[in-house]
């Protein structure tokens, strides 16, 4: 078997994977019970909320622990229209955001917001001067990826920022989910910052919503004590420590996991660019953990069914997706629709050996030329 497919999910570190068992055996009681065993779990909690803090340099007070990013995003984006629509229903994104960006914005519009999004330039970056026009007296969120899930981009968030903080009720929520363990992260540079720990071999159902403290949401969810006032449900012990755990390791080899990615990434371009059919259409300043090319002249889904076959397991797209779409990012950059109807996304890890990766290349290529043919 060859993966090659981390961008959509990763398998569970051992060390995570025991953390949240050994939470779930030692820890019974519910963390808002006032017994001694509710004592218990919520001392641990706090203990996670800490680390993670410390791990982010931000305050304990100011992380939301949520399902996953899907919901940290909704959480984000409906929460700040909810409590600031008084000064306006303005909204600004990009169209490289994933779906879990766009589809809160789809549902804002059908209640009275208006949404604009900003040009990217051809490098795959948000056009800056663009967003500078853009924004309005009634703009009060603009949202932006930190890396895109399908080509890997890394977006200007300090300049973004710097252009933001200028107004007043005006926000940034930035999407960190491809970017947390594998790229350093400022998480000061932005108002609401999202990511899930099933990127970073974390286990699924456990993402985190970075809220600072000058910032007011109106909750998705009401009704019930938790960690926070502002997403109620019983706090999620096994969860968090487990996040916790994984983010620790993932921070604590960050550098060197990022280098040897790196490698494994020029390896793929070196190889793939001599083909003519292949267009590389991540930039080179992007994420090495993912790397998106489109083949001309191919149905990459046919492709993508064939490798499966041979246990080579690719993206065409983001796992959220549609079949039979264009690639968003892609066509934002590139404004080809054949070349964004013909992508394949491959998404790289720390556990990606030089062999696998090579064995896949040659398969690739090959499995190219009979479709060819």
């Amino acid at each position: 078997m060859i993966y090659l497919d981390y961008a959509a999910n990763t398998p569970v570190d051992k060390e995570v994977a025991d953390t949240f068992y050994q939470m779930c055996m030692n820890y019974i009681g519910n963390p808002n019970s006032p017994h001694s065993l509710g004592v218990g779990a919520a001392e641990r909690m706090l203990e996670s909320t800490t680390k993670i803090a410390g791990l982010l340099g931000v305050k304990e007070q100011e992380i939301i622990y949520t399902s996953g990013a899907s919901e940290s995003n909704n959480m984000a984006i409906k929460g700040i229209a909810g409590s600031y629509k008084r000064y306006g229903k303005h909204i600004i994104t990009t169209f490289l955001e994933h779906a879990s960006v766009t589809g809160p914005f789809t549902a804002l519009q059908n209640d009275g917001f208006e949404v604009d999004f900003v040009n990217i330039e051809k490098n795959g970056q948000v056009d800056l001067h663009h967003l500078k026009e853009l924004i309005r007296e009634d703009t009060i969120l603009v949202s932006v990826g930190l890396v895109d899930s399908e080509i890997g981009t890394i977006q200007p968030i300090t300049e973004i920022n710097q252009i933001i903080k200028e107004r007043d009720h005006l926000f940034l929520h930035v999407d960190a989910t491809q970017a947390v363990g594998k790229i350093p992260v400022n998480f000061q540079e932005a108002d609401l910052i999202t990511f899930s720990a099933h990127k970073f071999y974390g286990v699924n159902g456990s993402g985190i919503l970075i809220k600072k403290e000058h910032v007011m949401l109106e909750p998705l969810i009401h009704g019930g004590l938790s960690t926070t006032s502002f997403r109620s449900g019983t706090p999620a012990l096994a969860l968090a420590a487990s996040t916790e755990k994984a983010l620790s390791l993932a921070i604590e080899n960050q550098a060197k996991r990022l280098t040897y990615v790196r490698g494994l990434n020029q390896l793929l371009r070196e190889k793939l660019s001599v083909s003519k059919p292949i267009v590389i259409n991540s930039p080179k300043e992007a994420s090495p953990y993912i790397l998106n090319i489109s083949v001309k002249g191919v149905n990459t889904n046919k492709l993508q069914a064939e490798l499966d076959q041979k246990e080579i397991y690719i993206a065409t797209k983001s796992a959220c997706c549609a079949p039979n779409t264009v690639s968003k990012p892609v066509y934002a950059m590139t404004k080809d629709r054949k070349l964004a109807l013909a992508t394949v996304r491959i998404s790289l890890s720390h556990l990606t050996t030089k062999t696998e990766l090579e064995e896949f290349i040659s398969v690739f290529l090959e499995q190219l030329q009979v479709l060819n043919n």
